[in-house]
């Protein structure tokens, strides 16, 4: 029984949040489910959609100093800078997306135009993309950076692995030379154990080949949390 009042409240929770909790998407101009609602009526349901933070969030808020955005205004601030970061790297073959069910942002940064093969040297062309992603990360200091190294499956695991760490490293460190708090970003590489397409084709490979940069927009409720561990 009391199941079964559990669910039924989640679904009313639910419900409510479809009624009252809609919001524009300055991406599209539709009006969607906000991020706000879904944290704050549906939050014990909800919650698991956030994805895992590089070392785990609380010690990471504390040691950053981020002071976090209002529940109301962080999924508009969201939607905000992912509109921004897609204008402005518009055609560098970056892919921005929403990732972890909506409250995180992914910037993929594809192999062929960030790094020469076997390199982790940044190319120069792409320098002033790295610029423009560095400044939206100052533009909108409330969250938390985690950059992710991926190769694909040629070569030796060791090789691929120590490459793949090369490489997010290098990112993290250029854009903390632009100014992105340190303290904000945690790099990691994954080798080729993360493929995202068939390593057996030249193109999947090539989308293999990847720096990610995740960006986890942090609350006043987040900081709140973390204190109270102290």
């Amino acid at each position: 029984m009391q199941k079964s009042k559990a669910f039924i409240s989640s679904l009313a929770a639910l419900s409510l949040v479809t009624v009252s909790g809609c919001v524009t998407d300055p991406n599209t101009g539709e009006r969607k489910v906000s991020r706000t609602a879904i944290g704050g009526v549906g939050g014990a349901v909800l919650g698991g959609l956030l994805g895992g933070v590089i070392g785990g969030k609380t010690g990471r808020i504390i040691g950053a100093g981020v002071g976090g955005v209002a529940g109301g205004v962080v999924g508009y601030k969201m939607d905000q800078q992912i509109k921004e970061l897609k204008e402005q790297t518009a055609g560098s073959g970056v892919d921005v997306t929403e990732v972890d069910g909506g409250d995180a942002i992914l910037v993929n940064l594809p192999d062929g135009v960030t790094f020469d093969v076997n390199s982790y040297t940044i190319k120069p062309t792409f320098r002033n993309t790295l610029d423009t992603v560095s400044a939206s990360l100052q533009q909108y200091p409330d969250s938390l950076v985690d950059v992710y190294g991926h190769t694909d499956s040629s070569g030796s695991d060791s090789y691929n692995q120590r490459l793949s760490e090369q490489r997010a490293e290098a990112v993290a460190n250029y854009m903390s030379s632009r100014g992105v708090s340190s303290a904000r970003i945690r790099w990691q590489g994954f080798g080729e154990t993360a493929p995202i397409a068939d390593n057996t084709t030249a193109e999947g490979r090539a989308r293999n080949r990847r720096v990610e940069i995740k960006i986890i927009p942090i609350t006043q409720e987040d900081v709140e949390a973390a204190r109270q561990t102290q």
